[in-house]
């Protein structure tokens, strides 16, 4: 019984002395203006899209636009929340409209995607509105996130970075992996 109050008191002691990382707050971003240029793969059932894109946020407006790899422009995405208008201008002159983002993705790329949820979760953040449960990593930052049954997976560049630089996306079949080369 000694042994075990002994070995029960040094573990305490060991997990007292443990330096603690402290935790970077993880609470669900502001809808703050941004602009983002990167790259972005999609994969839907046996279906894929390589893309760059360039997207300007500046709520309740966002202006999205979708390039081949070399630069030449698939589409340009242009969303009013206020309205609610939601527009897909493909570059063969295909157009589709929605009332939301689910609605529009679906219709113009065959799958809803969480571009409502995208704002927030591009910054390593959740979305208000929403349960969502958050897996940081050593540094207190989030490297998994979990809301309205997407699984978000985060890599930053270095022990510096404050936002994600590369996150996976995944529900169901859809996996959209998203690498951010530059915001402004």
């Amino acid at each position: 019984m000694r042994f075990a109050l002994a070995l029960a008191a040094l573990t305490l002691a060991a997990c007292a002395s443990t330096p603690s990382i402290p935790m970077r707050p993880l609470a669900p971003a502001g809808d703050a203006p941004f602009a983002i240029d990167g790259r972005l793969s999609l994969k839907h059932g046996s279906e894929a899209l390589a893309a760059n894109f360039s997207w300007r946020h500046a709520p309740p407006r966002d202006d999205l636009v979708l390039s081949t790899p070399l630069g030449q422009a698939l589409a340009e995405i242009a969303a009013d929340a206020s309205v609610p208008r939601y527009e897909w201008r493909g570059a063969e002159g295909r157009r589709e409209e929605a009332r939301d983002w689910a609605g529009l993705t679906e219709r113009a790329l065959g799958t809803p995607l969480p571009v409502d949820g995208l704002a927030a979760w591009i910054k390593g953040s959740p979305h208000a509105g929403s349960p969502h449960s958050i897996e940081p990593d050593a540094l207190g930052r989030a490297a998994v996130l979990r809301q309205d049954g997407w699984e978000i997976v985060y890599a930053y560049a270095d022990a510096n970075a404050s936002v994600p630089a590369r996150m996976q996306l995944s529900r169901f079949d859809v996996e959209v992996r998203i690498v951010v080369l530059e915001r402004r």
